[in-house]
Parts: structure tokens; sequence; C-alpha cells
């Protein structure tokens, strides 16, 4: 119908009773009839306006990736091809005509029924924008069985749906309401008009919040990896929540949100426990070939460093310290947990209560893998070994704390400082159970008979002793692994000025006295040797080097 016929059908009802004229039961069956038809024609092109207004109202552009990536909650740099703007392409002469329609529905006396028809209409218009958005339907055993990445995945379509809806959609319906049916305009009540534009939105909203409660219901098979998409979906909430309390004002809609919030929290801080709990009941024994980096020990410091990129979301969701200290647990972990009964550091005056609860988390998990990896260290039947493997991993420890000042600031600057220490007292060690006896071999005590006699038999035993450790610890240090470059690189350098120059000097001292058959490396073969070590591949029996 066109827009001047619906005016002169209105102008024709007016005309004859006025704003507020009622259906007159003396007027002749005929005129009465009249006014029942117009309301009719003004009930359809309120219907027929709407629709219309539905089909151009909200164009999801599922090309656009410029103002709703969901970066700023997602780890990881992977896009989600979903929908990522709402376009508003409507006028104020296609609003103000519509408004007209109410209005004059409202003066016939048919408000509730305006209201009713519009939010029919909106309602079709709202879901129809929301399917393009490809929200999945899931089920908690749906949720259970995806992995890290599959949930990462989905919550990802969902943050970017949900600030769609509840940042734009709902908005802009809310905003088209309000215009439609003025307050000044209306005599149904505020609350039972609020219900009826709640009605339009009620059906996307409830998917949404469905959603995210589906994620947090499916608790029942936590996997820490999750931890991250849980926050994720926190944080995304959390900035939405400003927004979808402004829509919902007081309607239970907004509760709901509050308390979806509080649960994901709580499904947070759970998994957070339970990743610590599970660290420190850790009891693998598989023995790391060649004593390299123990997988626990990346797993845990990426997990710490994953953690970092939501800190301020687990400094609001972080309330309790880490998980009790069991009567069990040894001592020694107790001792090395520093920061226990000492929250914030000296140095560190200014550090809120919630950012140094979670450096106790950090503290903790840092603790509990040095006793970990100590626990594993005692699988080795080689103290050398034993003591290579503590220095590999707690040199990476210690490397990607130092490389990252955000995770250098949560362990805490006491607990840096101490596992330093403990490096370096793994690096003497390792040297003293490994190189103590081969160095022996070439000290001159005990090859003298007398001041200045020298016994000629004791050195040839001597050296040949000293070859013969040589070459079994050659063999074990060629098969022995140190995948740090820089690390690898000093331990040689170590080795080679403690060794090479004390061979030397024997060489010097005594090799006028030995056939030189015993003579079986030249400091030089000794340096080519060393060059071997750490690689972690055996080398042939038959050595290029050896005489």
């Amino acid at each position: 119908m066109a827009m001047e016929d619906t005016s002169t059908a209105s102008t024709l009802i007016f005309t004859s009773g006025g704003i507020d004229m009622e259906i007159d039961q003396s007027l002749p069956q005929e005129e009465a009839n009249e006014i029942q038809r117009s309301g009719t024609v003004l009930e359809d092109e309120l219907r027929y306006q709407l629709i219309s207004l539905s089909s151009i109202r909200f164009e999801i552009d599922t090309c656009s990736d410029s103002s709703f990536s969901p970066d700023r909650y997602s780890f990881g740099s992977s896009r989600v091809g979903s929908p990522t703007a709402v376009s508003v392409t409507t006028d104020g002469e296609s609003i103000s005509y519509i408004r007209s329609i109410v209005e004059q529905m409202i003066a016939s006396g048919d408000e509730q029924e305006c209201v009713r028809v519009y939010s029919k209409i909106r309602k079709g218009a709202v879901y129809a924008s929301f399917r393009k958005l490809e929200i999945p339907h899931i089920s908690i055993g749906d949720t259970r069985m995806l992995d890290s990445d599959g949930l990462d995945e989905i919550v990802r379509r969902w943050i970017l749906a949900a600030r769609i809806c509840f940042g734009e959609l709902f908005v802009i319906e809310k905003q088209l309401f309000d215009q439609i049916f003025q307050e000044d305009s209306s005599s149904l009540g505020t609350d039972i008009k609020y219900t009826y534009f709640v009605e339009t939105v009620n059906g996307p909203a409830r998917q949404l919040f469905s959603f995210a409660q589906t994620v947090c219901s499916s608790s029942s098979r936590r996997s820490s990896e999750k931890l991250f998409s849980i926050l994720n979906l926190y944080g995304a909430l959390s900035d939405l929540l400003p927004d979808i309390q402004m829509i919902f004002n007081s309607d239970p809609m907004g509760i709901e949100a509050t308390q979806t919030l509080a649960k994901i929290a709580d499904v947070a801080s759970t998994i957070l426990s339970e990743f610590e709990d599970a660290l420190l009941k850790e009891i693998s024994t598989f023995r790391i070939p060649g004593g390299s980096i123990h997988h626990m020990t990346r797993y845990v410091m990426n997990y710490m460093k994953k953690m970092l990129i939501f800190k301020q979301t687990l400094i609001e969701l972080t309330v309790s310290k880490p998980v009790s200290l069991e009567p069990v647990i040894s001592g020694d972990l107790i001792k090395n947990f520093i920061r226990l009964d000492a929250p914030t550091e000296p140095n560190q005056p200014d550090q809120e209560g919630g950012e140094a609860i979670l450096g106790l988390h950090f503290n903790w998990i840092a603790t509990v893998l040095q006793f970990k990896l100590e626990e594993k260290s005692k699988l080795y039947d080689d103290d050398s070994l034993a003591h290579l493997f503590m220095m590999n991993n707690i040199y990476h420890m210690v490397q990607q704390i130092d490389s990252n000042s955000e995770l250098k600031e949560m362990i805490g600057d006491a607990y840096f400082r101490k596992l330093i220490g403990k490096f370096r007292m793994e690096a003497t060690k390792y040297m003293r159970s490994t190189w103590a006896r081969v160095l022996s071999c070439l000290r001159y005590e005990g090859l003298y008979v007398d001041i200045d006699s020298l016994s000629k038999s004791a050195v040839r035993r001597r050296l040949k002793t000293f070859n013969s450790m040589f070459k079994e610890v050659h063999r074990r240090q060629a098969t022995s692994l140190v995948p740090d470059v820089q690390l690898r690189e000093e331990l040689r350098i170590s080795i080679s000025e403690k060794l090479i120059q004390a061979y030397r000097c024997f060489l010097k001292r005594f090799a006028g006295h030995l056939p030189m058959n015993y003579i079986k490396y030249s400091p030089e073969d000794l340096e080519v040797a060393i060059l071997d070590f750490f690689e972690g591949y055996p080398v042939s029996q038959h050595l290029m080097w050896e005489r």
C-alpha cells in the first residue's frame, strides 16, 4: 500500500472522532465497520513497513575483517572466518513514517496490538540476522569431547557473535524501539513496553548465554589447556557486561549474564588449581635421553607465558592462594616456596593484593616444577647425567623467565636469584662428578718416590688410566644432549680450560719419560674430541683423533 493512501485513510479516521475516539455503538453500522477496516489497514501497513525495514535494517558483513576482531581476547593468531560487522541502512523518514502509524494506532486504542505486532515482526528480523552468525548448538557431551583447539575455535566464534549482538545488534534494536515508541506517545506502562522489547531479542540472547553455560557445565573432564578458552570467554563476557546491563536493565536476562560470568570465573579458578595439583602429583618415570630438557619443563614454562596473556583477567579471578600444602609434601618444597608468607617483596611496595596473589601462583608453579625435576633427576644411574639434566632444565627455566619481564616480575626477584644459584650449583656438581677423577690423573701427587726421584711406572700407569677414563667420558658426553647452543658452548669452553691446560702441563713435564705409544692424544686431539660433547649421538669407537 502506498504511503499517500494510508495517510488519507488515517486522516479520515482522526477527523471523524479525534485523538481519543473509540468505536461508538450508536454510530451507524457502516461507519463502525469503516473504523474497524481503517484500524486493520493501519495494522497491515505497520506490518508491511516493519517487514520492509527488517529486510534492509541489518546486513551482516561476512567479508569484512576490520571492526570486530576477537584478537583482544584470543590467544594465538588464527582468524575465524565469521561475520564481523553490522551495517545500518535505514533513514529518518522511514522511522518517522512508522512512528506516525504507531501514534495513530495508539490514539485509536490499539496500542497493545501495535506493540505485539512490532515485537513479532522485529523478533523474526533479529533472529534472521542472528542466524547469519552461525553459532553452533552444542551439548555438554559435545563440549567434553572437544580438545583445547576445538573449544578455542568455537569460543572465538561465540566471542565474535556476542560482540556483534550485545555491542551492536541488540543496542540498535533497542534504539529503534525507543524511537518508535516514544515515552510521551504511549499509554502503556514502561515495564509492559520493555517486556515487548525484550521479547524481540530474548531468543538469541538466551542462546548466547546457554552456550557459555554449556561450556562451564562440561567441566567434569577439564583439561589444563582449556583454561585459556575459559579465560577468553570470561574476558569477552566481562567486557560486554555493561552493554548487556544497559540493554536488559533490571530484566532477569541481565541477572543471568552476571551469574554466567560468576560461573565462568569459578570454572577458571578450578582449572588453575587442578593444573597446580596435577603438576604436584606428576609421577612419570620416563628418563629423558641424554639428560635433555624434560617435556614437562617446556610445557609448564609455556603454560605460564600463556597465563600472562590473560594476566588482568587472572588478577580479577585469583582470590585465594595456591593449593594447600599437604603434610606429605617434602620440606624442601615448602622451603623453596619463599613467597608463601610474603605476598609482596620489599622492592615492590605498591604491588596490589590481586597481583600479589597471582604472583604466588606463578611462584608456586615454578617451585613445584623445580621440585619435580629434582625427583626426575634421581631416575638416572649416572650422577654426571643427573646433574646435566638439572642444568639443562634449570637453565631453560632461567632463560624463559629472564627473557620475559612480566614473567620475571610475577615469579619474583628473590626466587629468580635462587634459581640462578641452583643452576650454578648443578654446574659445579656436574664438573666435579664428571671430571674430578679424570683431572686427578694429571696431578703430580704420587708420581715421585721422593723429592728428586720420579717413578716412571707411576707416570705410565697414570697416563694409561687417563686415556681409558677420557675415552669412557668422551663416549658418555657425546651421547649427552645440551639443546641450548650458548650453554653447550660455555660448557665446552669450561671443560677445555680445565682439561687442556692440565694435559699440556702433564705432557710438558713427563713426555720425556714416556714411550710414544703411551701418548694416545695430543692436546689438539682433546680439543677436537670436546667438540663431540653434548650433541646427543654416539661417536665411532675408532676415533679419527685417536692414535
